[in-house]
Parts: structure tokens; C-alpha cells; sequence
């Protein structure tokens, strides 16, 4: 057995909790059982144990998650449990870390609202954007509930009392069993169709889970999400949420609260009316006086009470106004001859003459140290060329030939410097320095 298959038992523990962490049924699983064991930490999380018949399994509930439940857990409580499964590496025990939690008799039906909820709201639906106002004062008011419940009886109740002026148009439908969703929905869409209703109160009393689930259903939620009149969901009591509560541009508590958000106040708006009328009696008043007060002091000036005298001072006034008018203009034609004589005499102290004639005796003095630079330069390459071309002479070879020196080549080109280089019989060329002789070695003396 080699080391590298050898694991500590700190290793193994780690690579277990990996494997776990990584498997995907794990990260996200509901569990149902039996709590045991159960205690609360100081610091407010949870421990326990989950149990059935023949299995057992340990369980956390941090304080994060479990300051939301709706109810105190207990031993011997059966609970549906929604959370991941890892490992605690301190004794290498797996648990359950547990997010969220539900008496178990309402599971099945927490755990479907729990993904239509999701799935809703990954959609949008429940985005503030598409959440439409309600009206002020609104005339045609709808409802969408039983006939016979307590919940229509509260809601007109409340509407008659507060607004009597509001006409309410019932729409009976089903509000619990396998018929009421489709019921709902299809009443929702017909006061859509009337286009005469300003808000629609859709909604029913207090009941359990499964009576309220109705309002948990997809179509209903498509149809309040699809409604073109503003909707106020009325669901059950004050604790009851339900997917309708979420679309809904309104939530209500309760039925009667519904009535309430869908009105204003008759005897308020009332009061509100005279309170504003008496505001705006007042301010009538007090800009009348105010009026009134300017229209006397108007009656009493002298424009009122000496016109002709007004008229003549302004005749004066006006004279004296045209004579300073005259007075400015004349200094100010004459500020603006003094300042263009100065202009006159910039433009001719810089004329574009005097330039050109400056820069044409520059050009000239340019062109003569040119010529005579070019002049001493061409003198001095003469001079170097004129060096380098001795140097030249006294080392070329051709006029050593003068003096009666020559070079011999063989056939193939090459130099001859010794006897050994030939052989009798081969030709040789000798270069002169007026030409070659061809000539043949008769034989060869070293000396």
C-alpha cells in the first residue's frame, strides 16, 4: 500500500464534507420527521433531531432562520424541513442545516405555495412597477366573493357607511373547493369586461390553510395579475398571506379593511370640504380687503388727484431725458473717432509693406551667405577630394607598372608570387600597363 492511499482522518472528513457540499439532491432538500432532543442555545439557534421509525438524523436551525417561525417547535412535533445536509467536521457527523420550517399537517400544500410563490415572483409579478393606483373617489366599486359569507356582509356594510354614493356590483362566486379557483378567475375577468368598475375588492372571511387555497392558485394569480381594474386582495385574517396578497396593487387585511382602502370617508371628505371652504372664504377675504386697501391708496395718490400737474412733470422729464440722450451719443461718437484714429495709426505703423520689405532684404542677405557658404563648402570637398585622389595614385598598381614592374596569372586567374606556383609547359598572361602577353614556361630557375 503506497502513502498517497493513506488519508488522515482529518482528510477524510474533509473529503467527504466535499462530496456532500457537491451533491446537487442535497443542497436543497425537504425532510419530514418527529422532533426530539430539541434545545434552544442562548444565542438563539436551534438543535435537534429529526426522527421516523427507523431512522434518526441531527439537525441545526440557526437564529438567522428560525427568528421568523410562526410557531415555538417542541418535542415530539412533526415538522417538514427545507435545508441542505454537510458535514460537522469537529466529530465528522452529518446533519441537517435547516432554513426553514413547517408543521407538517400543512406540508404538501406550504411546500406548493412556496414554488408557485417563487416562480411568480422570478416573473415579475409581484414587481412594485406593475402595482396600479387606486382611485380617490371611485363610483362603481366590484366584488368578487361568496353570497352567503360573512365577508360581503362586512365589506357593503363598511362601503354604505363610509360612501353611500358607491354603486356595488356583486359577483358571486366559490370561494373554497376544487371549483372555487376557476370561479374566481372567471368572475375576475368579467368585471374586466363591464369597463365600468374603478376597483375590484376580491377576496373572503377567515379559514384554514386549505379553505383559503383558492387565492393560492395559478389562474387567480393570472387573473389579478391580468385585471385592468385596480384589485384589492381581502383574504382570511390579518395572518393570512396568500399569492393573491402578493399581485394584488392592494393588500387588505381583513375584508372589512378592504372596504375601507377601497372608500374615502364620507363625513371626512365632508369636514375636508368645509374646512377648505372656510380656508377659501378667508382667503377671499383677505385678498378683497387687500384689494380694496391698494384701490384707495391708488384714489388717494397725486396721479389721481393732479393728472395735468403728473403730465407736464413728465413732459419735463422727457426733455431732460432726450437732451442727456443727445449729450451721450455725442461723446460717445467722439470717444469712438479718437479710438479708430488709433486704429489708423496701428494698422499704418504695421502695414504688411514694411514686412515684406524687411523680410525681402533678409532674403537677399540669406541668398549671398548661402551662395558664399555653398561657395567654402564646394572648396573644401575639392580640397579633401582633390588629397584622396593622390592617395589614390600613389597606391594603385597599375602605375607601378610604369616603372617596368608587371603581374603574371595563370589560366585560371590566379597570381603567381613563386616559381613553385608554375610548371613547364603552362601559359602564363603578363599584365603590362598597356596590355597582356600571352607567353609558355620552357622552364623555371629558384634562386
Amino acid at each position: 500500500m503506497s502513502n498517497d492511499q493513506i488519508f488522515t482522518i482529518a482528510t477524510l472528513t474533509k473529503y467527504i464534507k466535499r462530496t456532500f457540499d457537491n451533491d446537487e439532491v442535497l443542497k436543497n432538500i425537504w425532510v419530514k420527521g418527529e422532533i426530539s432532543n430539541f434545545k434552544k442555545h442562548s444565542r438563539g439557534h436551534m438543535y435537534f433531531t429529526l426522527k421516523d421509525e427507523h431512522s434518526k438524523i441531527q439537525a441545526v436551525m440557526f437564529a438567522g432562520n428560525n427568528r421568523f417561525l410562526k410557531f415555538i417547535p417542541e418535542n415530539g412535533m412533526n415538522v417538514l424541513v427545507r435545508g441542505y445536509v454537510s458535514v460537522y467536521e469537529v466529530n465528522g457527523q452529518y446533519q441537517m442545516y435547516v432554513n426553514a420550517m413547517q408543521p407538517d399537517g400543512i406540508g404538501n400544500l406550504y411546500l406548493a405555495f412556496e414554488q408557485l410563490k417563487k416562480k411568480l415572483e422570478t416573473a415579475g409579478y409581484f414587481d412594485e412597477r406593475y402595482k396600479k393606483p387606486l382611485p380617490n373617489i371611485p363610483s362603481e366599486i366590484g366584488v368578487i366573493t361568496s353570497p352567503t359569507g360573512a365577508a360581503i356582509r362586512d365589506i357593503i356594510t363598511t362601503l354604505k357607511r363610509r360612501f353611500p354614493s358607491a354603486r356595488i356590483t356583486l359577483f358571486p362566486v366559490l370561494v373554497q373547493g376544487d371549483g372555487a379557483p376557476t370561479s374566481v378567475a372567471k368572475a375576475i375577468k368579467q368585471a374586466n369586461k363591464l369597463g365600468e368598475l374603478d376597483v375590484l375588492i376580491v377576496g373572503r372571511g377567515g379559514g384554514s390553510i386549505e379553505e383559503l387555497w383558492a387565492f393560492n392558485e395559478e389562474i387567480v394569480a393570472e387573473a389579478i395579475f391580468h385585471s385592468g381594474v385596480p384589485v384589492i386582495s381581502a383574504v382570511g385574517h390579518e395572518t393570512d398571506v396568500t399569492i393573491a396578497d402578493f399581485i394584488a396593487d392592494k393588500r387588505a387585511a381583513t375584508p372589512t379593511a378592504a372596504a375601507e382602502l377601497a372608500v374615502p370617508n364620507r363625513e371626512e371628505l365632508l369636514e375636508r370640504i368645509l374646512q377648505r371652504k372656510i380656508r377659501m372664504k378667508r382667503a377671499i377675504s383677505k385678498r378683497i380687503e387687500a384689494e380694496r386697501e391698494k384701490l384707495s391708496t391708488l384714489q388717494k395718490s397725486y396721479a389721481f388727484r393732479y393728472p395735468e400737474q403728473l403730465v407736464k412733470q413728465k413732459e419735463q422729464q422727457l426733455d431732460r431725458t432726450i437732451d442727456d440722450l443727445h449729450r451721450s451719443m455725442k461723446h460717445l461718437i467722439e470717444r469712438k473717432k479718437v479710438a479708430l484714429n488709433h486704429l489708423e495709426k496701428d494698422v499704418k505703423r504695421n502695414h504688411p509693406e514694411r514686412y515684406i520689405s524687411n523680410f525681402r532684404e533678409k532674403l537677399v542677405k540669406n541668398e549671398a551667405l548661402l551662395i558664399q557658404h555653398t561657395n567654402d563648402i564646394k572648396k573644401e570637398k575639392q580640397f579633401q577630394f582633390e588629397q584622396l585622389v593622390t592617395k589614390l595614385e600613389a597606391l594603385n598598381p597599375l602605375k607601378v607598372m610604369t616603372r617596368g614592374y608587371s603581374l603574371a596569372y595563370k589560366e585560371d586567374g590566379k597570381i603567381i608570387k613563386s616559381v613553385t606556383d608554375v610548371s613547364v609547359g603552362e601559359k602564363l598572361k603578363i599584365k603590362l600597363k598597356d596590355g597582356s602577353v600571352f607567353c609558355d614556361i620552357q622552364d623555371t630557375v629558384k634562386e
